[in-house]
């Protein structure tokens, strides 16, 4: 069952490859107004990228040595699977919504418009609350305490780090009309927080 887990796991990784591309090229084409990107940032998004990718490859490739290997039922891969289609869907739906307006880093485009409609009319961060979920869906996917849980980790101190950051920008952005889309919507959870 680990090598199935693992085989869903490395499934969802390309499919989100798949769909991070466009946006990716879409946004080189893309000029910046105002570019908030620090040294943190980007350090935030390689530990993400090392949490999310490089970790459970070299615990597939047994670079861990079977350190904090744990058994893999049924039911948690169950639940990583659902948690992963949600993953998906929710971070095609943002890249969608946001269209010219996203990018990697903490960045307004020219022309830069704020985005209130689709996944966006719901919760402020829909981008951020995808990679939760795949977060979530790592833990229950990977049977290894590390490599497993670090997606989260790393997805929780990125998110910890920026969500501040992105929204003080906003509101410098857009002022008055920003403070009235916060009033209307949660960050991560519709309805909760």
């Amino acid at each position: 069952m680990t090598r199935v887990s693992f085989i869903l796991w490395a499934l969802m990784l390309v499919t989100w490859c798949v769909m991070r591309y466009p946006a990716m090229r879409r946004a080189r084409r893309q000029k910046t107004r105002v570019d908030r990107r620090s040294t943190l940032d980007v350090s935030l998004l390689a530990f993400c990228t090392f949490a999310l990718v490089v970790m459970p490859i070299a615990w597939r490739l047994h670079l861990l040595d079977v350190v904090a290997d744990r058994g893999q039922g049924l039911l948690p891969m169950i639940l990583g699977t659902l948690t992963g289609i949600a993953f998906l869907w929710l971070f095609r739906r943002s890249h969608k919504d946001l269209g010219k307006n996203w990018s990697v880093t903490l960045e307004v485009r020219e022309g830069h418009q704020l985005v209130t409609q689709g996944v966006y009319a719901h919760v402020r961060h829909p981008m951020y609350a995808s990679f939760l979920l795949w977060g979530i869906t790592q833990a229950l996917l990977i049977p290894n305490w590390i490599a497993g849980f670090a997606g989260l980790v790393a997805v929780l101190a990125l998110y910890a780090v920026r969500q501040s950051r992105e929204e003080a920008m906003m509101r410098e952005t857009f002022g008055a009309e920003y403070d009235a889309y916060c009033a209307r919507t949660k960050r991560l959870v519709p309805g909760i927080f």
